[in-house]
Protein backbone atom coordinates (compact mmCIF):
# COMPACT_ATOMS: atom_id res chain seq x y z
CA UNK A 1 0.00 0.00 0.00
CA UNK A 2 2.65 2.25 1.07
CA UNK A 3 4.48 1.62 -2.84
CA UNK A 4 1.71 2.95 -4.35
CA UNK A 5 1.36 6.17 -2.01
CA UNK A 6 5.16 6.68 -2.94
CA UNK A 7 4.41 6.10 -7.08
CA UNK A 8 1.14 8.78 -7.03
CA UNK A 9 3.33 11.21 -4.85
CA UNK A 10 6.51 10.84 -7.63
CA UNK A 11 4.33 11.08 -10.39
CA UNK A 12 2.50 14.01 -8.93
CA UNK A 13 5.54 15.16 -8.18
CA UNK A 14 7.20 14.77 -11.40
CA UNK A 15 4.24 16.15 -13.27
CA UNK A 16 4.75 19.41 -11.58
CA UNK A 17 8.10 20.23 -12.15
CA UNK A 18 7.35 18.74 -15.76
CA UNK A 19 4.73 21.66 -15.80
CA UNK A 20 6.44 24.37 -14.02
CA UNK A 21 9.57 23.69 -15.98
CA UNK A 22 8.25 23.79 -19.49
CA UNK A 23 5.65 26.55 -19.43
CA UNK A 24 6.83 29.48 -21.65
CA UNK A 25 8.31 32.58 -20.13
CA UNK A 26 7.42 35.89 -21.02
CA UNK A 27 9.28 37.83 -18.17
CA UNK A 28 13.13 38.30 -18.26
CA UNK A 29 14.78 35.46 -16.78
CA UNK A 30 17.51 36.32 -13.98
CA UNK A 31 19.77 33.58 -13.07
CA UNK A 32 19.56 33.55 -8.92
CA UNK A 33 20.69 31.81 -6.39
CA UNK A 34 16.80 31.18 -5.43
CA UNK A 35 16.40 29.28 -9.27
CA UNK A 36 19.25 26.82 -8.68
CA UNK A 37 17.95 26.36 -5.16
CA UNK A 38 14.25 24.99 -6.49
CA UNK A 39 16.49 22.97 -8.98
CA UNK A 40 17.89 21.36 -6.00
CA UNK A 41 14.75 21.11 -3.43
CA UNK A 42 12.95 19.75 -6.76
CA UNK A 43 15.54 16.64 -7.74
CA UNK A 44 16.32 16.07 -4.08
CA UNK A 45 12.14 15.61 -3.39
CA UNK A 46 11.64 13.51 -6.76
CA UNK A 47 14.76 11.31 -5.65
CA UNK A 48 13.34 10.34 -2.27
CA UNK A 49 10.16 9.59 -3.89
CA UNK A 50 11.55 7.62 -6.73
CA UNK A 51 13.50 5.56 -4.32
CA UNK A 52 10.67 4.72 -1.96
CA UNK A 53 8.65 4.11 -4.99
CA UNK A 54 10.72 1.74 -7.02
CA UNK A 55 12.86 0.11 -4.15
CA UNK A 56 13.86 -2.85 -6.43
CA UNK A 57 16.11 -0.13 -8.34
CA UNK A 58 20.14 -0.06 -7.61
CA UNK A 59 20.97 3.51 -6.49
CA UNK A 60 22.40 3.84 -10.47
CA UNK A 61 19.50 3.00 -12.27
CA UNK A 62 17.58 6.17 -9.80
CA UNK A 63 20.39 8.04 -11.11
CA UNK A 64 19.97 7.34 -15.41
CA UNK A 65 16.72 7.88 -14.68
CA UNK A 66 16.69 11.16 -12.84
CA UNK A 67 19.57 12.34 -15.54
CA UNK A 68 17.54 11.65 -17.88
CA UNK A 69 14.87 13.83 -16.63
CA UNK A 70 17.29 16.60 -16.17
CA UNK A 71 18.48 16.45 -19.28
CA UNK A 72 15.13 15.87 -20.84
CA UNK A 73 13.71 19.02 -19.09
CA UNK A 74 16.77 21.38 -20.15
CA UNK A 75 16.56 20.04 -23.88
CA UNK A 76 13.03 20.88 -24.44
CA UNK A 77 13.30 24.12 -22.86
CA UNK A 78 15.87 25.24 -25.58
CA UNK A 79 12.76 25.11 -27.64
CA UNK A 80 10.46 27.08 -25.65
CA UNK A 81 10.17 30.52 -25.57
CA UNK A 82 11.23 32.96 -23.30
CA UNK A 83 13.11 29.24 -21.32
CA UNK A 84 16.76 28.01 -22.13
CA UNK A 85 18.50 25.57 -21.79
CA UNK A 86 21.32 25.84 -18.90
CA UNK A 87 24.19 23.32 -17.43
CA UNK A 88 24.28 25.23 -14.09
CA UNK A 89 19.94 24.20 -14.15
CA UNK A 90 21.69 20.63 -14.10
CA UNK A 91 24.20 21.14 -11.94
CA UNK A 92 21.65 22.18 -9.51
CA UNK A 93 19.74 18.92 -10.34
CA UNK A 94 22.25 16.65 -9.96
CA UNK A 95 23.26 18.46 -6.66
CA UNK A 96 20.29 17.37 -5.50
CA UNK A 97 20.36 13.89 -7.17
CA UNK A 98 23.43 13.05 -4.64
CA UNK A 99 21.83 14.66 -1.73
CA UNK A 100 18.93 12.59 -2.53
CA UNK A 101 20.91 9.80 -2.58
CA UNK A 102 23.12 10.69 0.83
CA UNK A 103 19.15 11.57 2.71
CA UNK A 104 17.67 8.10 1.23
CA UNK A 105 20.26 5.70 2.49
CA UNK A 106 19.76 7.97 5.95
CA UNK A 107 16.44 7.98 5.49
CA UNK A 108 14.89 5.55 4.64
CA UNK A 109 16.40 2.80 7.15
CA UNK A 110 15.87 4.86 9.95
CA UNK A 111 12.10 5.42 9.85
CA UNK A 112 11.70 2.67 8.08
CA UNK A 113 10.02 4.43 5.15
CA UNK A 114 9.25 2.32 1.80
CA UNK A 115 7.40 -0.98 1.43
Amino acid sequence: MKTLLYKTLFYLNFFIIEYLALTPRHIEIIESFWDKQNHFVAFLVLYLLLGMAYRDFSTAQKTVIMTFIAFQIEIVQYFIPGRYFSLLDIAADAIGVIAGIIVYRYLVPKFHLGN
